[in-house]
């Protein structure tokens, strides 16, 4: 009888659980829990692709900076190279795609050890990067590249890897007439976000299925005039991806920061100390650009030590990454794009431990003299040292040592290493010498302290 009970409880809770539904208001879809996936997983790859790869200069705001900022540098730049009448749409026959491999994609992607993408489906231009019924003539099918660029990828990242994919949309268009006329309007009518915006949202969940739904644009009008909280309780509830999608927080005005799956915040978001929310790490490896730049400068671009020193300090902070990319209007992701990538999947494949399923600790850096930041993973504690000691000690602050504490270096086979407690709390880690043949990685050392208090 006991048995009985327990299965039919198993079953209402099971019940219960499958049977949530979301309400359109905020502090229904902020009650959601967040899939286990995404918050494991910690990295993901960021892909800036459409129109603005074309021109490739300055940034991928380059039509709006051109036609309302009159930028100079974009100004004489088409004075000198293209005729007079030349228009912004007329790029979009340039938009070529000739060399896109998608299946050579997703093996970059996968050897960066990401386990998440979010390829730009439609950035402000409007241009989208599949056939959509909503974007007649100005979409990747029509023009440019003949080709269906989201189902290409998502069929590679699918069949060849283990990475979830995603995709940002943009809600608003610079250029759009029926959405200017909503912004003359005072944002009173909605011809855009019913003819438009949302119709593109709900064919593109139901069409590629994506695991991540990274909204943008969303800064000029409330959630309200997007209708967003409708559509995140119909993916939720009812979409195909219900159990398993993630959203961020980029659904209006007043939403940013505040509601949604995770928080993005802004740009390139580091608070640097512990978040009571889940949040993203939206970045880029070329310091001035989302989308490729033909003109950037070695040094514009980080290097990887400044990409893993970043991405420690997000997950220490219990924050995940997104790392972008601009991939070139022939569908190429140049080599210093792939090296960084790369090398920050070779930094996992040795100290992956330290961060995947990882969680924050009760502390997020140190004092030490050498700088170092913390994650934790059941009961052990993961100090990521940031510059390798210059001493043969490296002395830390922030643990509580017991007895029978031990530390160890991640990818190093020498065995543990040896340590006191420092008076007043912390503990000093007495370096060997090791060659440089036997060091486990050039980057970001991490030692696994086992047995703490």
């Amino acid at each position: 009888m006991d048995f009985l009970w327990s299965c039919l409880c198993v079953l209402v809770i099971q019940h219960i659980v499958v049977g949530v539904r979301y309400d359109p208001t905020w502090e229904s879809i902020d009650s959601r829990p967040l899939p286990q996936w995404y918050d494991e997983a910690k990295l993901g790859i960021f892909i800036h692709w459409g129109v603005f790869s074309v021109p490739s200069l300055n940034n991928e705001w380059f039509w709006y900076r051109w036609k309302h900022d009159k930028n100079p540098e974009i100004v004489n730049f088409m004075k000198n190279n293209y005729r007079p009448d030349f228009t912004y749409p007329d790029f979009a026959s340039q938009f070529t795609a000739e060399f896109y491999n998608p299946a050579q994609w997703a093996d970059i992607f996968q050897a960066s050890g990401a386990e998440y993408v979010v390829l730009v489906s439609k950035h402000h231009e409007g241009f989208t990067n599949w056939p959509s019924n909503y974007s007649f003539n100005w979409n990747s099918m029509a023009v440019g590249p003949k080709r269906d660029l989201v189902g290409d990828l998502a069929k590679a990242i699918r069949q060849n890897t283990s990475i979830h994919f995603g995709l940002y949309h943009s809600l608003f268009e610079w250029y759009n007439p029926y959405y200017l006329q909503d912004k003359a309007n005072n944002f009173s009518t909605q011809y855009f976000v019913n003819g438009k915006t949302m119709p593109e949202l709900y064919e593109l969940v139901n069409n590629y299925k994506p695991e991540v739904i990274w909204s943008d644009g969303d800064w000029e009008a409330s959630s309200d005039y997007w209708d967003s909280k409708q559509f995140i309780a119909w993916l939720y509830n009812d979409s195909p991806v219900k159990d398993t999608v993630v959203t961020n927080d980029r659904w209006g005005k007043d939403s940013t920061c505040h509601h949604g799956g995770y928080l993005t915040c802004q740009d390139r978001y580091q608070p640097g100390v512990l978040q009571k929310r889940k949040w993203e790490n939206a970045m880029t490896i070329d310091k001035k650009s989302w989308g490729f730049r033909r003109n950037a400068a070695l040094d514009e671009y980080l290097t990887t030590d400044e990409l893993i020193d970043t991405f420690v300090e997000t997950v220490s902070c219990g924050g995940n990454m997104l790392m972008n990319v601009g991939p070139t209007k022939e569908g190429t992701i140049r080599p210093i794009f792939e090296t960084r990538l790369r090398d920050v999947g070779s930094w996992l494949s040795v100290n992956g431990e330290a961060i995947r399923s990882s969680k924050p600790w009760i502390s997020q850096n140190d004092t030490s003299n050498s700088k170092s930041l913390y994650t934790m993973k059941n009961s052990d504690v993961y100090a990521i040292v940031l510059d390798w000691p210059t001493t043969s000690t490296l002395s830390l602050g922030a643990p509580n040592p017991q007895p029978d504490t031990t530390v160890s270096l991640l990818g190093y086979n020498g065995g543990t290493f040896t340590w006191k407690s420092r008076q007043g709390g912390g503990m000093d880690i007495m370096i060997p010498a090791i060659p440089a043949n036997k060091m486990p990685c050039q980057w970001a050392w991490v030692f696994k302290l086992s047995g703490l208090s």
